[in-house]
């Protein structure tokens, strides 16, 4: 099936999120700008559809709105190198949240001109009168997807772009009025997806296109999100202040059901999707695109063109897929025979280091505790660094490391274990980062309590890949050019599975308990062990579902899901929706900054009730020709 690709060209910039007009629109030849006649055309809305697709790589590989959803939770905190992009969404003290700079202007931004170019394909098209429902389908999906974003970020946003609610917007409008939660929730989303679901194809019409599959995953993702607002078991705030009260009437019970109902739908009428057999191979790089991944930001290596990124050298901006540096660690510091064993290689376990992020203890010791029978620790971390100084032209065939033993090329030069062990043996000089130590082991080592913000597992799933390294270290200062992934097969078992577990009415065969073990099992099924380098056919699954307690609550949903999904930028938003963040998140532990510091200490956050909605950002407020007054009422509370 043909892929989609794309070329991106920005029109004129955006000073505020109602300068958008037609200015976005992304297509293969360069325009500057585009009138709104444009969209009267057939070739007018082919290029707003693309330019739907291209915008998700402004958001979905680009560091920092990557960052806002996964440090500060239980998941990563900010490693030796970050500056206060990393330090300030922490929440401990290293940094202050503030609207300039808590990078949430990366979604903001990127999400109300695509909104605008959704409807400006909805409205035209049947002007045009050549275009099927299906393809406006695409453009309610997106405008739906980026609303849905919004709202789970900041709370309600405005629907009114300058021309009405949700009407295309071809003027320049410097006044907004924000919406309430239920409002952009029943007016916007749920309307949208309902209406994609109907009219979306089964198969996508491009490879990478959206279907009917994805619109249901969203809608019930969407369904979930809004029963836990209604229900609101904490007590959160919610902006624009309004009662937590149903527009159409129904409970959060219903939306629970309706969550549920409709993603087991899609798991029983899965098109061409489907689970992996292994985890290992969901996020492989030769294996990307694969039938479990319903959504991705694009990239290729194939055509700087297309990708829309050098091939040879990253800029650490948008649309650059540079995700993966931030939990990458400077290991090129590693020292064999005074080498650089380990050298920069443009290779799923090493890549460009930035040291922006890491795993906390706990995410080791405890999330990952299983790391026998369970594959997933083996599939998201680098947890053996292995030497690679031939591909850089040293030819010494071997090289000296932990005890006087010697290492060959693709042999281990630092370990990090899988349990901690009272005989490693520490020292500031060993292999240059204070490693350990352990008789009889050529390898250096280091234990899951000895892991720091400068030293720790790297993460392995959004590493590089690439296929033009003729056997050298390739281009590892690129950026990826590897798909982001934004959507998977799997999570559909786990919006059920949430549903179940808050009242949702059950089919048979599919409950929390039942829906859970699918994807453990799964878990349990070794066909590589990706750091031992060696093949291994292991089927744990028995194992894996008997060690599944018999009843299932939020917390350990929560906890499965970041064994899933650890790293790819969706945590905040499962502990925001579920109001766990500052249950799961408020301490965790780790060690220092410098090299050879192996002591754990305990971290506080401040987790405040209003950081349960982002900041509206600055630029935007800024941008506003408002009242001192009206611009302090925009703004949601504690900012």
């Amino acid at each position: 099936m043909k892929r989609i690709l794309f070329k991106t060209y920005i029109g004129t910039a955006l000073l505020t999120l109602f300068l958008v007009g037609c200015s976005d629109i992304l297509e293969e030849q360069p325009r500057s700008v585009f009138t709104p006649g444009f969209f009267k055309t057939e070739k007018g809305v082919m290029g707003g559809l693309t330019a739907m697709y291209s915008h998700l790589r402004y958001i979905y590989g680009p560091a920092y709105y990557y960052n806002i959803g996964v440090t500060g939770t239980d998941e990563a905190t900010y490693a030796q190198s970050a500056d206060n992009n990393f330090k300030d969404v922490d929440l401990s003290g290293a940094g202050s949240l503030t609207p300039s700079s808590s990078r949430s202007d990366a979604l903001w931004g990127q999400a109300f001109p695509n909104i605008n170019t959704a409807s400006g394909i909805i409205e035209n098209a049947e002007v045009v009168g050549t275009i099927s429902d299906a393809l406006i389908a695409e453009a309610r999906f997106f405008r739906a997807f980026d609303y849905f974003l919004l709202v789970q970020t900041f709370g309600g946003v405005p629907l009114d772009l300058g021309a009405g609610e949700l009407k295309f917007n071809t003027s320049t409008s410097r006044t907004s009025v924000r919406n309430t939660v239920p409002e952009v929730y029943t007016k916007a989303i749920f309307p949208d997806l309902l209406k994609a679901i109907n009219d979306l194809p089964e198969v996508g019409r491009l490879t990478g296109t959206v279907t009917k599959t994805v619109a249901r995953l969203y809608l019930a993702k969407a369904y979930l999100t809004y029963a836990w607002w209604l229900e609101n078991p904490n007590n959160i705030p919610t902006y624009p202040a309004c009662d937590r009260t149903d527009p159409n009437g129904k409970n959060a019970a219903w939306y629970f059901q309706q969550a549920y109902d409709v993603s087991t739908t899609a798991i029983e009428n899965p098109a061409s999707f489907a689970l992996q057999a292994t985890y290992y191979d969901v996020n492989l790089g030769q294996n990307d695109r694969n039938k479990e991944i319903l959504l991705y930001a694009d990239h290729t290596e194939k055509s700087e063109k297309y990708n829309a990124s050098s091939l040879t050298y990253g800029s650490g901006s948008a649309p650059d897929n540079f995700a993966g540096w931030m939990m990458t660690w400077n290991y090129t510091n590693i020292r064999s025979s005074g080498v650089s064993s380990v050298q920069r290689e443009a290779e799923q376990h090493l890549g460009r280091p930035w040291t922006r992020m890491c795993p906390t203890i706990g995410v080791i010791k405890n999330t990952f505790a299983d790391k026998t029978n369970d594959s997933r620790y083996d599939g998201t971390f680098v947890s053996v660094y292995r030497g690679n100084w031939d591909k850089a032209g040293n030819k010494s065939a071997t090289l000296i490391n932990a005890n006087g033993m010697p290492v060959a090329p693709g042999g281990a030069i630092l370990t990090f274990l899988n349990e901690d062990d009272a005989s490693i043996v520490y020292a500031n000089s060993t292999a240059n980062i204070g490693a350990g130590v352990l008789p009889g082991r050529a390898d250096f080592v280091i234990g899951p309590s000895g892991i720091s913000r400068i030293v720790y597992p790297g993460l392995w799933k959004l590493g590089t890949y690439r296929t033009d390294n003729a056997g050298g270290l390739g281009q590892p200062n690129a950026a990826s050019t590897r798909p982001f992934n934004i959507a998977k097969f799997s999570e559909l078992y786990f919006v059920a599975a949430e549903a179940a577990v808050k009242g949702a009415t059950v089919k048979s065969g599919k409950s929390a308990r039942e829906l859970i073990n699918v994807i453990r099992a799964r878990a349990g099924k070794w066909r590589w062990d990706n750091n031992g380098n060696v093949a291994k056919v292991v089927d744990n699954s028995a194992a894996m579902i008997a060690a599944t307690p018999e009843t299932i609550d939020i917390n350990y949903i929560l906890a499965e899901s970041s064994r899933e999904y650890y790293g790819e930028g969706n945590r905040w938003f499962d502990l925001v929706r579920t109001q766990k963040w500052n249950e799961l998140a408020s301490t965790y532990q780790i060690c220092g900054s410098s090299y050879g510091q192996h002591t754990p200490a305990t971290i506080t956050r401040t987790i405040e009730k209003y950081h349960y909605l982002r900041p509206i950002p600055s630029s935007q407020i800024d941008g506003m020709e408002m009242t001192t007054e009206e611009k302090a009422a925009y703004q949601n509370p504690g900012y």
